[in-house]
C-alpha cells in the first residue's frame, strides 16, 4: 500500500545534526540554536512504513558559518563583535518501526549519538581594546532522541507524521569556553511533517515544520526565546536509482531571548532563509536490504542575528 522506501530512517536523523551545530553559540545564545536553515527536512518526512524492524542512517555535517565583526551576539556569557564557527558533525542513527502492520497509522522511534568538532573565533572587547580569541573542541554531543513519531496515511500518496523530539544536554559544557561540544539547555521540538507523490512515486513533495523550546543555560543565565523553523524539499527520481531536486528552509524566532546578556542585545532575536539542491540515489535488493545516499548543499540568506553560511550534508541510510 505505501512505499516501501524505508521512509522511517529518514525522518529524523538530520533534525539531529543539525542541533549538533549549536555547540558555541537562531538568534539564540551563540548564533545558532539547534536548527540549521533547510537542514532539518528529510525525504518522505511524512511517512513511516509498515514495515517493522530496525533501520541505520550515518550522517556529516561541515558548517562553515559568520557572524560580522558590526554584528554583536552572545557567547560564552558575555558580548562578542563578530563570530566564526568551522564545524564538524558526525552522527549514527537508529530507527525502531513498530510492529503495527498496515493500516492508517504506524509508528517508530528514534535515537541519534552525535560527535561534533567546533572551532569557533570571536572578538571580544573591553573598553576599547579588541582581541580576537579562538577556541576548539571535540567530543559526544547532545543526545537526540523521539520517544514516538506516528504517521498517518491518508492515501497511498498522501502523509502526515506528529513526532516530539527531545535534545538532551548530556555532553559536556564549560561556560567559560567559547567552544563547547554541549549546548547546556534542553530543548522539546514538536515537528509536524507532509509527503505528497505524484506522477507515480517518482515525484516527492515532503514539509516539515517544528517549534524549538529552549530551557534556560543555569550557568550563563539565558534563556533562548521560541524558535519556528519550515523546511520543504522537492526531488524527482528516476528508474535509475538517481533523484534530484531543491530545498529550502525558513526559520523565524517568535520570542526575544531574555538574561542580562540578552537584555543588552534588545533580545537578540533572529531569522534566516536557505535554498540549494539536493541530489539522492536508492537502491533495493531482492532480500529487503536497501541503501540511500543522499547529498544537500544550502545557501543561507535574509540573515538576522544568526549564523550565514553554506551547509552541507551527507547521509547514508540502510537497513535489512
Amino acid at each position: 500500500m505505501f512505499p516501501r522506501r524505508r521512509a522511517a530512517c529518514r525522518l529524523a536523523p538530520w533534525l539531529a545534526a543539525a542541533a549538533l551545530l549549536a555547540g558555541h553559540a537562531s538568534a539564540t545564545e551563540g548564533a545558532m540554536g539547534r536548527s540549521i536553515t533547510g537542514m532539518q527536512i528529510t525525504s518522505y518526512a511524512g511517512i513511516v512504513p509498515p514495515e517493522p524492524g530496525f533501520q541505520w542512517t550515518l550522517g556529516y555535517v561541515s558548517y562553515d558559518g559568520r557572524l560580522g565583526a558590526s554584528r554583536e551576539a552572545p557567547i560564552a556569557g558575555q558580548v562578542a563583535l563578530g563570530l566564526e564557527a568551522d564545524v564538524d558533525l558526525f552522527s549514527a542513527t537508529g530507527v525502531y518501526v513498530w510492529p503495527t502492520g498496515e493500516g492508517r497509522w504506524n509508528y517508530a522511534s528514534m535515537l541519534t549519538v552525535p560527535y561534533i568538532m567546533p572551532d569557533v573565533t570571536a572578538t571580544l572587547a573591553v573598553g576599547d581594546i579588541r582581541r580576537q580569541v579562538q577556541d576548539s573542541a571535540s567530543g559526544l554531543f547532545d543526545l537526540y532522541f523521539a520517544p514516538v513519531i506516528a504517521s498517518y496515511h491518508v492515501s497511498q500518496v498522501e502523509h502526515w507524521s506528529f513526532g516530539l523530539y527531545v535534545y538532551a544536554p548530556t555532553a559536556d559544557y564549560d561556560p567559560n569556553r567559547l567552544a563547547n561540544p554541549g549546548l547546556n539547555v534542553w530543548t522539546v521540538s514538536p515537528g509536524v511533517g507532509y509527503t505528497h507523490l505524484f506522477q507515480n512515486g517518482t515525484l516527492e513533495f515532503s514539509a516539515l515544520g517544528a517549534v524549538d523550546w529552549y530551557s534556560k543555560n543555569d550557568d550563563t543565565d539565558y534563556k533562548n526565546g521560541l524558535v519556528w523553523r519550515l523546511d520543504a524539499l522537492l526531488v524527482k527520481r528516476t528508474a535509475s536509482g538517481w533523484g534530484f531536486g531543491g530545498v529550502g528552509g525558513w526559520i523565524q524566532q517568535l520570542q526575544d531571548d531574555s538574561g542580562p546578556t540578552a537584555d543588552r542585545l534588545d533580545g537578540f532575536r533572529g531569522r534566516s532563509f536557505g535554498l540549494g539542491p539536493v541530489l539522492t540515489y536508492g537502491k533495493k535488493w531482492q532480500d529487503g536490504a536497501h541503501l540511500d545516499l543522499s547529498l544537500r548543499y544550502v545557501k543561507e540568506f535574509g540573515v538576522e542575528r544568526r549564523f550565514e553560511g553554506e551547509p552541507l550534508l551527507v547521509s547514508a541510510s540502510f537497513g535489512f
